[in-house]
C-alpha cells in the first residue's frame, strides 16, 4: 500500500513538474530570441480542391486512393457515359442525314434552274409566233378591203394572234414560277446547310461532355480524400475527391499588434515543425490579415489593442516543395520565427540545417 502510495506521489511531482516546465516556456521561451525576431505557433496547411462532375451521372470508376500522389493531367476517375455515347451516334446520323439534305436542295437548284432556261426559250418561241400571228393578221386586215380574203381567214387570223398573245403570258408565268422554285429551293439549301451546323455543333458538345466525364487532376498533388465511391450516382457538381495542392503549402500563425504592424509581405519566415525539429524551413510572408483576429469592443483601451492578434501567412517556395514533395504533409504543427527587421540576426538554432 505504501509502494503504491510513492508511486503516485511520484507521477503528480512529475506532472507538475511537466506542466510548469510548459508554462515557463510559454513564459520565458520567446525571450531568448534576439530583438527583430518574433515568432507564434501554426500548422502546416495547404490549397484543397475538389474534383467534382460537370454533369450528373454515374461513377464508373476511381483510379486513384487516399493519399497517392497524382501529377497535373493525370486520370483520377471515369463517369458512365454510355448515355452520352448513344446520343453522340444519334447526332452523327443526323449529320449524315442533313449532309445528303443539303446534296438533294443543291441538286433540286439545279434542275429548277433548267426548268427556267427552258421557259425562257419557251417564251422567246412565244413571242416569235405571236409577231408572226400579227402580221399575218395585218396582211389579212389589208386585204379583206379589196375581197382578197374572205371574212372567215381574217377571223381565223385574229384568233391565232389572240391565241398567242395568251401563250407568251403563259410562258411568262412559267418562267416567274420556276424563278420562285429556285428561290424555294435555295432556302432548302441553306436550311440543310443549317441543320448540318446545328448536328455538328450537337457532336462537339456531347463530345465535350465525354471528355469533361474523364475527371482529371489539375495540378500535382495528394489525394486526401475518396468522397465517393464507384456505383454512385452524382448530380451536377458531386464531389468525387479532394485533393491538396502541394505546389501551394503555407504555415498560418498569429502575431499581435504592434509585431504585426511590423510585418511586410515577402518578409524571411523560418519554420521549424515538432515533427523533424532538426530542420528548418525556408518561407516567406505572403499575406497579413487587415483584420484583427478578435473584433475589437465599441470602446477599447490601447493595453486592449496590443492584445489583438494578426494572421500572418508564411509560403513555403513552390522549387522547395517539388524536390520534398513525398515529405509534405499538412497538418503538422509547429513554429513560424519571422525577421521583423531585415537587419535582424537569426538566433543559432535557426542557423542549422535549413532546407534548400
Amino acid at each position: 500500500m505504501r509502494m503504491d502510495r510513492k508511486r503516485w506521489l511520484i507521477a503528480v511531482v512529475a506532472i507538475a513538474v511537466g506542466i510548469g516546465g510548459y508554462y515557463a516556456w510559454l513564459t520565458f521561451g520567446k525571450a531568448d530570441l534576439p530583438p527583430g525576431i518574433a515568432s507564434g505557433n501554426g500548422r502546416i496547411e495547404a490549397i484543397e480542391i475538389d474534383i467534382s462532375t460537370k454533369a450528373a451521372g454515374r461513377i464508373r470508376e476511381i483510379l486513384v486512393a487516399e493519399g497517392d500522389f497524382v501529377t497535373a493531367g493525370q486520370v483520377l476517375a471515369r463517369m458512365d457515359t454510355d448515355q452520352m455515347e448513344a446520343q453522340r451516334r444519334q447526332a452523327t446520323a443526323q449529320l449524315h442525314r442533313a449532309s445528303i439534305s443539303v446534296d438533294t436542295a443543291k441538286s433540286l437548284v439545279v434542275q429548277r434552274e433548267a426548268e427556267r432556261t427552258a421557259a425562257v426559250a419557251v417564251l422567246a418561241q412565244r413571242e416569235a409566233q405571236l409577231d408572226a400571228a400579227d402580221r399575218k393578221l395585218a396582211r389579212s386586215a389589208q386585204l379583206i378591203k379589196t375581197s382578197a380574203v374572205s371574212q372567215q381567214v381574217l377571223d381565223d387570223d385574229r384568233a391565232n394572234a389572240e391565241g398567242m398573245k395568251a401563250a407568251v403570258a403563259a410562258a411568262q408565268a412559267q418562267i416567274a414560277a420556276s424563278e420562285a422554285a429556285i428561290s424555294a429551293t435555295k432556302a432548302q439549301v441553306v436550311d440543310a446547310g443549317a441543320a448540318v451546323d446545328a448536328a455538328q455543333a450537337a457532336i462537339e458538345s456531347i463530345s465535350v461532355e465525354i471528355n469533361d466525364s474523364t475527371l482529371r487532376s489539375p495540378r500535382d498533388g495528394r489525394v486526401q480524400y475518396r468522397v465517393a465511391q464507384p456505383g454512385e450516382v452524382l448530380s451536377a457538381g458531386g464531389r468525387v475527391l479532394n485533393l491538396v495542392d502541394l505546389s501551394d503549402v503555407y504555415m498560418t500563425f498569429f502575431l499581435p499588434t504592434a509585431q504585426a504592424g511590423r510585418v511586410a509581405i515577402g518578409t524571411d519566415v523560418r519554420l521549424v515543425l515538432d515533427a523533424v525539429p532538426q530542420y528548418v524551413i525556408p518561407a516567406k510572408a505572403s499575406f497579413v490579415a487587415d483584420v484583427a483576429q478578435f473584433t475589437p469592443k465599441t470602446v477599447e483601451t490601447e493595453e486592449e489593442r496590443l492584445k489583438l492578434m494578426f494572421r500572418v501567412k508564411a509560403r513555403i517556395s513552390p522549387e522547395l516543395l517539388k524536390k520534398y514533395i513525398r515529405q509534405v504533409k499538412t497538418g503538422l504543427p509547429g513554429m513560424a520565427y519571422i525577421q521583423l527587421e531585415p537587419a535582424a540576426e537569426w538566433p543559432t538554432s535557426l542557423k542549422g540545417k535549413l532546407l534548400q
